[in-house]
This record gives structure tokens, sequence and C-alpha cells, in this order.
């Protein structure tokens, strides 16, 4: 069983309003195996001697620095298999990691895995610091108007900006009202005053002109 692609992303609540705007926006879905999170794709070799490059899904750099069991995941296939990390590095400026995994001693067995999912277990996350959040908790939870306890929509989305913005997909009765299906929300204090994941609800707060999207 499989629903969109869960990564390990983490994300911090801003303090400030920063530039306040909304704007549509439009997500694609991906799949991972349901109890699973992606931390990476093997993207390439890495010399001869069976390194590889990874580029990470992953916000926890232990992931690939800290040596131990990982699962890899092949295209072919739909459930991951065990595999141990014996070393890894981040390679600055680029944006990736150079790993070694037991059993890959050349060139060619790398180049096997090009395109294969490096996989830890849900239930396998890290500790986060106050104010932070495991992005896919996120994910699914319905948005409210703080003032009026009007339902504004879902969260289907976190996109990377200046300030974090959370994508919400309107309520059925809100798309009627607006061409636009989704909006996006800066994920800072004063207009996301609150995420309740007990209680599984945001509430918003947004400005004069924040939701008026043309």
């Amino acid at each position: 069983m499989t629903n969109r692609k869960n990564v390990e992303k983490k994300i911090r609540k801003k303090a400030d309003k920063g530039d306040a705007k909304a704007t549509s926006s439009s997500s694609s879905a991906f799949l991972t195996p349901e109890g699973w999170l992606e931390i990476g794709t093997i993207v390439a070799p890495q010399g001869l001697d069976g390194q590889m490059r990874v580029y990470p899904d992953t916000d926890f750099p232990e992931r690939f620095e800290v040596p131990g069991i990982r699962w890899l995941l092949r295209p072919d296939q739909t459930e991951p298999k065990t595999v141990e990390l014996l070393s890894g590095r981040y390679i600055p400026g680029k944006n990736l990691y150079v790993i070694e995994l037991e059993g890959v001693e050349d060139r060619n067995q790398a180049e096997e895995l090009r395109g294969c999912k490096l996989m830890v277990q849900q239930s396998d996350r890290p500790q986060l610091q106050e104010g932070e959040y495991h992005v896919m908790d996120l994910i699914g939870l319905p948005v409210f108007i703080q003032e009026s306890g009007e339902l504004l929509g879902a969260v289907v989305d976190i996109l990377p900006a200046g300030h974090d913005l959370l994508e919400v997909q309107l309520h059925q009765e809100k798309q009627g009202e607006k061409s636009q299906k989704n909006l996006l929300i800066p994920f800072v204090k004063p207009i996301v005053p609150v995420v309740d994941l007990e209680a599984g609800r945001i509430e918003i707060t947004p400005p004069d002109g924040l939701l008026e999207i043309n």
C-alpha cells in the first residue's frame, strides 16, 4: 500500500511576518511505501571503488554521516531491503553526499544502484526542537480561520521559500468562490499561531488581503 511521497523534512515556524503574500500553486504526487520515509536517491557512482553520490531528501545529515542500518528501495520493487551504511560525507556546494554501502565494491555495482531510494522507518524519526515540525505531520491537517472558526481547507504540501509556505487546498465551498484551488500561507507565528498536532488542526489569523487572490 502506498501514499504520497514521504520525505524526512522538518519545518520551523518563523517569528515574524516577512512578506505575507499568498499565491496560487499546485503540487505533484509521489508515492512512498507506507510506514517508510525517503531520505535520499542514489544518482551516480563516485570514483572506482563502489562509492556513490546521493541526493538528500532529509534535513538530518546523520542519515548519511553516521554508519548503521538503512534500507534500499529499488525502482522495480515495493519493499525496501536492509543495507548497511559504512561511511558518508557531504560535498559542499553541490547538495550531495558521497556514501559507501556494504557489499558495493566497484563502480559497476554502484552504477546498478543508480535511481534507488534510501529509506528509514517512519517510527525512527529524530526528535525536534520547540517550534519545529516534521513536514509529514502537517500534511492533511485542516486549516481554520481562528477568528470565525471557518474551515479554509487542508494542507497538501510545504514549499520552501524565505518563509516556508503551507500549501492549502481550499475546502470545496471555498473552491466555488475562487478560480484557484490552492493558497500559499506563510508559516510564521503571527499568521499561523496554532499548530495542534494532538487535536489535528491548524489555525490562522490572516492579515487583510492575504486570502484575496484574483
